[in-house]
């Protein structure tokens, strides 16, 4: 594209690995509460439906996944949640924020080359503020990028209210990320293009079916984020 664009990147699952380590600690938990009445299959519905209202009352992160493993457990284990119980449910989310930062292959080249190509970056992710800028940071990535934005969610309106914040032009601006729910969807319906990067890992609160983009703004999907090298 000969001319500067602006890209909107998300981070957890584009830039680095995430939805892994909470997948482990679901399997240890599931392992942990050892329902004898359940299949995994079922115990995780009741997980994801736990998370869905977590979400609703304390947003996302870490914390409020913990929230929603403890609540879990209240609903299927016959036995209270004493404290002891309460901090091994705990741990078993919290550790989450002790493992380091691991970039997806070619993301650092790649964030190179579109800032030297004059492309305008701005990291777009969802979630708790402390703990997003805490993966910023750990990052090493936050130098190609112009700005941050950490929002509580991603949806049409959030995308319309950064284009109106730093005047993007929607001809120009693209979202990039992984998620069709929180990445690809609203961005295009809130008139701006993007850029769909599948992630084998994709929370499956985040699965939705990539929508038709509207009239006059473009969809693209590529294999993996090095490949923004070829477009852009």
């Amino acid at each position: 594209m000969p001319e500067p664009q602006v890209l909107l990147i998300d981070a957890d699952d584009t830039l680095w690995e995430n939805n892994i380590y909470f997948e482990q600690a679901i399997a240890d938990f599931m392992s942990f509460l050892n329902h004898q009445e359940m299949t995994p299959a079922e115990v995780r519905l009741v997980i994801n439906e736990a998370e869905r209202e977590t979400i609703l009352e304390r947003g996302y992160g870490s914390h409020s996944f913990a929230h929603s493993l403890v609540k879990t457990f209240e609903r299927l284990s016959k036995e209270p949640v004493t404290p002891a119980l309460h901090q091994t449910i705990w741990n078993f989310a919290h550790r989450i924020s002790k493992f380091p930062i691991e970039l997806i292959d070619g993301v650092p080249e790649t964030l190179s080359y579109l800032a030297g190509r004059q492309h305008h970056l701005i990291l777009m992710t969802k979630g708790d503020i402390t703990e997003q800028s805490s993966k910023v940071e750990r990052s090493g990535l936050k130098e190609y990028f112009a700005a941050v934005e950490i929002v509580a969610e991603k949806n049409s309106a959030t995308y319309k209210n950064i284009v109106g914040k730093y005047r993007l032009l929607p001809d120009v601006t693209w979202m990039v990320g992984n998620s069709p729910k929180s990445d690809i969807n609203p961005a295009l319906n809130a008139g701006i293009n993007a850029v769909f990067v599948p992630h084998d890992q994709t929370w499956i609160l985040e699965h939705e079916v990539v929508g038709p983009a509207p009239y006059g703004v473009r969809l693209l999907q590529v294999e993996r984020f090095a490949d923004l090298q070829r477009h852009f």
